[in-house]
């Protein structure tokens, strides 16, 4: 072994080993670097940030079709004069069934059903027998009680004479007298009970109380006729109805009862009649409201002389009511029914909704008046949707041009070409939509068949927030 000491570490640090690398190669590796991180910035900046843009926008066009789009209008006066269509019952002017007044037998009848007769002419004539030897009866009774009569007048005469003379008492005069009187009195009963008599055997004739047709025949030749006595009811022979004016009755309801009724002109329509409104007039009405159907019945006279409408059918009167003071008007379609009552979604100066409670008055069909609750300026937004709520922002598509309602049928036209431009609207927003849709996606990244989007980073994003994902790539 050698005997020589361990070498000792040296002393100064500049005696240590020299470094691996150079001291003036370290800043053209940072250089490197940071170029490469340029570099990489660059590229995802040129593709981030199109694509944030394009998302920006997106939202911002989104959120604007969220806002829905409104058709308004504005209220119109009210036509002062309406066409208020009722039901009517038609009953002919006049309408009796014709008894006999007399006992007997059915000798001869002189008009049958749908005969057109004349006042006062004959319909059928009765044998009574009975009746015509009665009065016979009555009429020898009658000229009696004449010759009696007669003879006590001239005795009661001569005593009166007499008592002057004193040849006879005065008691005896005053009995004459009396005798005379009652023997008048009887004269007259007589006379009555011919008349009488002869009023019965005038019965055996039935005539015509009034022009009309006859609707009803009961009776045959030979039938025994019962005027209702003892033997029981009377028996109907005929039933004749005055069909030249006809009595139409129609019930108005209690919101026109305040309304001037009588002396209103009217028209009649009937289905047998096809195209033709039979002229009438409001004759009068019950005064007083039916408190089951809360209606007031009214009459209604239409002349029917060519008697083209039968009594008993069915048919509708037309009203031209008159109002003094006219409300506004809105179509049917703006209202909406709530607890709080009926309402109508108007838009203010904000582009919001403020829902307003209305009265409704007279109803036109398609339109309806507004008693109270809205004013003329106010824009009223057309099929409001069900759940539109106070402060909802919407957006104004078009304003429905407002017109003066003449007619019910050209309101009907109006509101149906308004409904056609509403839905017309309808497609076309929902075509931008989807063509708005599929560009943005499509400059996303890749569509699948459920319309997401996926990023090019491989992350499932659903479009417009939507929750469906799609697949990773």
């Amino acid at each position: 072994m050698s005997n020589q000491p361990p070498k000792s570490a040296p002393e100064h640090p500049s005696q240590t080993a020299p470094q691996t690398q150079p001291p003036a190669q370290r800043p053209r590796g940072v250089l490197r670097v940071a170029l490469i991180v340029a570099v990489v910035a660059a590229a995802l900046g040129a593709g981030i940030v199109p694509r944030l843009d394009a998302r920006a926008a997106l939202l911002q066009q989104t959120e604007a079709l969220a806002v829905p789009t409104v058709q308004v209008t504005l209220p119109t006066v009210a036509p002062p004069d309406q066409a208020l269509v009722l039901p009517g019952n038609i009953e002919a002017y006049q309408q009796t069934p014709i008894f006999a007044r007399t006992n007997g037998y059915l000798k001869a009848w002189y008009a049958d059903i749908g005969t057109h007769v004349k006042a006062g002419q004959l319909l059928a004539i009765i044998d009574a027998p009975e009746v015509d030897a009665a009065l016979r009866q009555a009429r020898a009774d009658a000229q009696q009680a004449q010759a009696n009569d007669q003879l006590a007048q001239v005795t009661s005469t001569r005593w009166q004479q007499l008592v002057q003379t004193h040849a006879v008492s005065q008691q005896d005069t005053d009995m004459k007298q009396s005798d005379a009187q009652a023997k008048h009195a009887a004269l007259l009963a007589a006379q009555a009970n011919v008349a009488r008599l002869a009023q019965m055997q005038s019965y055996e004739k039935v005539y015509a109380p009034f022009e009309g047709v006859v609707t009803a025949r009961n009776i045959d030749v030979g039938a025994l006729i019962d005027a209702g006595s003892a033997g029981g009811p009377a028996k109907e022979m005929f039933d004749l109805a005055q069909t030249s004016v006809l009595r139409v009755y129609a019930d108005v309801p209690q919101n026109y009862a305040g309304t001037q009724l009588d002396g209103t002109s009217a028209c009649l329509e009937v289905a047998q009649i096809p195209g033709r409104c039979l002229p009438g007039t409001v004759a009068r009405n019950t005064g007083a409201i039916n408190p089951t159907t809360r209606t007031l019945r009214i009459e209604v006279d239409v002349p029917n002389a060519a008697d083209a409408v039968l009594p008993g059918s069915y048919g509708q009167v037309r009203l031209s009511l008159k109002t003094a003071q006219p409300g506004l008007s809105l179509p049917v379609n703006a209202l909406l029914y709530r607890p709080e009552g009926v309402q109508v979604a108007t838009v203010d100066a904000q582009q919001k909704v403020l829902l307003k409670t209305i009265k409704l008055g007279r109803d036109f069909g398609t339109r309806i008046e507004v008693a109270a609750g809205l004013v003329a300026t106010d824009k009223v937004i057309l099929n409001p949707s069900d759940s539109i709520t106070n402060g909802q922002p919407v957006r104004v598509s078009s304003l429905a041009a407002p017109r003066r309602q003449k007619r019910t049928e050209q309101g009907a036209s109006h509101e149906a070409a308004a409904c056609s431009r509403d839905a017309a609207a309808q497609r076309a927003r929902a075509a931008a939509w989807c063509a708005l849709r599929g560009e943005c996606v499509r400059s996303r990244g890749l569509l699948d068949r459920s319309g997401l989007c996926a990023t090019l980073g491989g992350r499932a994003r659903g479009f417009q927030g939507e929750r469906r994902p799609v697949l990773d790539r």
